[in-house]
C-alpha cells in the first residue's frame, strides 16, 4: 500500500505527527518506558517477583552486549556491525540497507524494590533476556490471625 503526499485528513495525520513528537521528546521514567523505536526492540513486563526485559537483537554476540544496573537503572549498550556487501568496483550498488548497525544503547528505569544483587541475564536465539529480582521484603505475604 503507498502512502499520498497529500492525506485526506491533513488534520488527523497532523495529529498522529504531533503525537509522536511528544512520544520522542517526553521520556518516560515508568517501567514502561517509551512506546517505539531504537533498537534493539524490548520488551519489558513484571511480575509479582521479578520484572523481564527481553531485547530482540537477533545475530549479535553475546559478548558484545554490555548490561548495567545502577541505581534502578537498567542499560543495555553494544555495538552491531555494518553487514552490507563490500563495494567491488564502481558498478556495485546497495539498492536497500535496512539492517541497523553502529552503537546502540537503551535504558529502562526499573522500580524500587527491586534486587540489584538478584540479576541475571541470558542471550539465546537473538533475544536477550534480563530477569531483575525483587526485594523479598517487598513479596507479599499473607499474615496469618491468631
Amino acid at each position: 500500500m503507498y502512502r499520498t503526499l497529500f492525506p485526506r485528513d491533513l488534520f488527523a495525520e497532523l495529529d498522529r505527527l504531533q503525537r509522536d513528537l511528544n512520544s520522542v521528546f517526553e521520556p518516560s521514567t515508568s517501567i514502561r518506558g517509551l512506546a517505539r523505536g531504537g533498537y534493539p526492540a524490548l520488551n519489558v513486563g513484571s511480575t509479582p517477583e521479578s520484572v523481564e526485559v527481553y531485547a530482540f537483537a537477533p545475530g549479535l554476540d553475546p559478548q558484545s552486549i554490555a548490561v548495567d544496573l545502577h541505581r534502578g537503572v537498567l542499560t543495555l549498550s553494544g555495538e552491531r556491525a555494518a553487514t552490507a556487501p563490500e563495494r567491488s568496483d564502481e558498478k556495485t550498488t546497495l539498492h536497500l540497507n535496512e539492517r541497523f548497525a553502529g552503537r546502540f544503547r537503551r535504558v529502562v528505569s526499573l522500580p524500587d524494590d527491586i534486587d540489584p544483587q538478584a540479576v541475571e541475564a541470558r542471550y539465546r536465539d537473538g533475544v536477550l533476556h534480563v530477569s531483575v529480582k525483587r526485594r523479598a521484603s517487598a513479596q507479599p505475604r499473607r499474615i496469618d490471625i491468631h
